[in-house]
C-alpha cells in the first residue's frame, strides 16, 4: 500500500525592489525581517529575492553598490512585494515598474510600500478609493497628486489587505512586523522583534511622531517605569489620581507630560494597552473570551466586543477564527 505524505505548505516568496538611487535604510528593514536565515522558524519560513528596476550595478544611498537576484519578471511568482521607498516624490515611476506591480497585484500578491515607495502604488492606480498612509513630510505631496487616495497622514501604517502603506523609514519596521504577525502568528513576530532588539508591536494607528519623542532624563525615570508597570498591570483598575501620584506629581502636571512623552492621554494609552494584549491572548491562548476581557481589565466580554468593534471592525471571535493559532507552522519556544 502506498505512502500517503502531507504536502508541506509552501514558503511565501518575498520580492523586495531595487533600484537607482536605493532607499539604503528601507531596502534594509525589508531584508532583515524578511531576508535572513530564521531555523527557529522552521522550513515555512519566507522565501527572498531582490528584483532590479535597472540595470545592475545599482547605486543605493550611501554609495553602496548593489546587486540583484533578477529583474521585474520575479515580481510574477512573489506573495509579497516590498517597495522600500522611491528616489524621489517627483521622479517618474517608469511604466514597466508600473506593470509588474498592476500584474502581481491583480494574481493576487500582497504590496508593502515604505516611506516614499507609496508613490509607485499610487502610479499603479493601486490606491484609488483607499487609504494610505507616507513619511509627514509627503503626505500633502500625496493628497495632491493622487485625490482619489484617502491620505491618512498621522498613523504608522495602514493596512487595506492586499495594500499595505507604511510612514517614514522606522515605521516600515512596523509594517514588516505586523505582516509577520498576519502570516505566523504573535510568537513569531516577537521573535524577529527580539532578534531585532525592538518593540514586538506597534499598533498602525499609532502617531507618527509627538512634540517630545525623547522626554528628559527627570520625566523618563518617571514615565517609563509608571508604563512597565500598567503593561505588568494591565487587569487593574487605574485612575488618573492614583497614576499621578505613583509619579509624584499634580494630575494637570502628569497629564501634560504624559502626552508630551507618549502622544496620547493616559486613558487612551491604557486602551491601547489592552486591545493589544487583548489580540495577543487571542491568537496563542484558548481562553473564553471572558477570561480574555478580565485578563486585560475589561469588566466584560460585552465591552471587550465593544472596543474590538471600535478598532478593529470585528469581533473577538471572528478575530479569533482569523488569527489564531496557526498548525501549520512550527511553535516557537518562549524566551
Amino acid at each position: 500500500m502506498a505512502t500517503v505524505t502531507k504536502e508541506q505548505p509552501v514558503s511565501p516568496l518575498v520580492v523586495v525592489l531595487a533600484y537607482e538611487g536605493l532607499c539604503t535604510f528601507e531596502f534594509g528593514i525589508a531584508v532583515e525581517v524578511f531576508g535572513l536565515d530564521r531555523p527557529e522558524m522552521g522550513q515555512n519560513w519566507y522565501r527572498f529575492a531582490v528584483a532590479g528596476s535597472d540595470q545592475g550595478p545599482m547605486r543605493a544611498a550611501g554609495g553602496v553598490r548593489i546587486m540583484t537576484d533578477g529583474d521585474l519578471d520575479l515580481m510574477a511568482d512573489a506573495n509579497i512585494i516590498v517597495i522600500p521607498g522611491w528616489r524621489g516624490v517627483d521622479s517618474e515611476v517608469p511604466n514597466d515598474l508600473i506593470n509588474a506591480v498592476r500584474q502581481a497585484h491583480h494574481r493576487g500578491a500582497r504590496i508593502l510600500s515604505i516611506c516614499s515607495g507609496v508613490f509607485v502604488l499610487a502610479a499603479a492606480g493601486l490606491l484609488d478609493g483607499r487609504r494610505a498612509t507616507t513619511h509627514w513630510r509627503y503626505t500633502d505631496a500625496l493628497a495632491a497628486r493622487y485625490p482619489k487616495i484617502a491620505v491618512t497622514p498621522d498613523v504608522l501604517y495602514v493596512d487595506e489587505g492586499d495594500v499595505l502603506t507604511s510612514a517614514g523609514s522606522a515605521a516600515g519596521l512596523d509594517l514588516c512586523l505586523h505582516v509577520v504577525r498576519r502570516d505566523f502568528g504573535t510568537r513569531a513576530a516577537n521573535s524577529v522583534a527580539r532578534r531585532l532588539v525592538v518593540q514586538p508591536h506597534r499598533d498602525g494607528g499609532q502617531a507618527q511622531f509627538v512634540k517630545n519623542a525623547v522626554p528628559s532624563p527627570y520625566e523618563s525615570g518617571r514615565i517609563g517605569p509608571l508604563l512597565d508597570f500598567l503593561r505588568e498591570n494591565l487587569a487593574g483598575v487605574h485612575c488618573l489620581d492614583d497614576l499621578a501620584k505613583r509619579v509624584g506629581m499634580s494630575k494637570r502636571t502628569f497629564s501634560r507630560r504624559f502626552e508630551i512623552a507618549t502622544g496620547t492621554t493616559p486613558a487612551r494609552w491604557l486602551l491601547d494597552a489592552r486591545m493589544v494584549r487583548a489580540r495577543d491572548l487571542l491568537e496563542e491562548t484558548d481562553l473564553p473570551i471572558e477570561s480574555v476581557a478580565e485578563t486585560v481589565g475589561f469588566k466584560s466580554a460585552t465591552l471587550l466586543r465593544h472596543h474590538f468593534r471600535q478598532q478593529f471592525a470585528t469581533t473577538p471571535v471572528a478575530y479569533r477564527a482569523a488569527f489564531g493559532r496557526r498548525k501549520e507552522y512550527p511553535k516557537l519556544a518562549r524566551s
